[in-house]
């Protein structure tokens, strides 16, 4: 897990792949905000597409790559929670976020984890990929 959030802090953009409403992919860029008790959060507004089409596919894939040409793709199950705490945090950590939601009884604000994570690294040195669960 901390290759992982190592990996999403240095390339703080990340294309968040979820089932759209109409079946078809529906990738967009996406941001993780933290790391708690062993859970990777991200937000997003219930206002919004991507909140729509979690609530009915919960499952996506996220993609992340560097510079030097190396690439995750992290798999799961969004989970939704309503710790306010974590909340706390996120708008704590995330200045773009607090300027959105303003606090974390902004009754637009989700938040949601990943559940069934699998991480797999990727480059082009010719190794086999590196493959993580949590």
């Amino acid at each position: 897990m901390n290759e992982v959030i190592q990996f999403f802090t240095d390339n703080p953009i990340q294309f968040f792949a979820t089932v759209g409403l109409d079946g078809r992919p529906s990738v967009r860029p996406f941001q993780y905000m933290l790391e708690q008790g062993g859970k990777l959060y991200f937000c997003t507004g219930n206002d919004k597409t991507v909140y729509k089409e979690l609530v009915k596919n919960p499952y996506v894939q996220i993609c992340s790559a560097s510079p030097q040409a190396r690439w995750v793709r992290v798999s799961g199950k969004a989970v939704f929670s309503s710790d306010i705490g974590i909340k706390d945090k996120i708008l704590e950590h995330a200045p773009l976020v607090r300027t959105i939601y303003k606090n974390s009884a902004s009754p637009t604000l989700e938040i949601f984890y990943l559940d069934e994570v699998r991480a797999v690294f990727y480059d082009f040195s010719g190794n086999p990929p590196k493959e993580y669960t949590f």
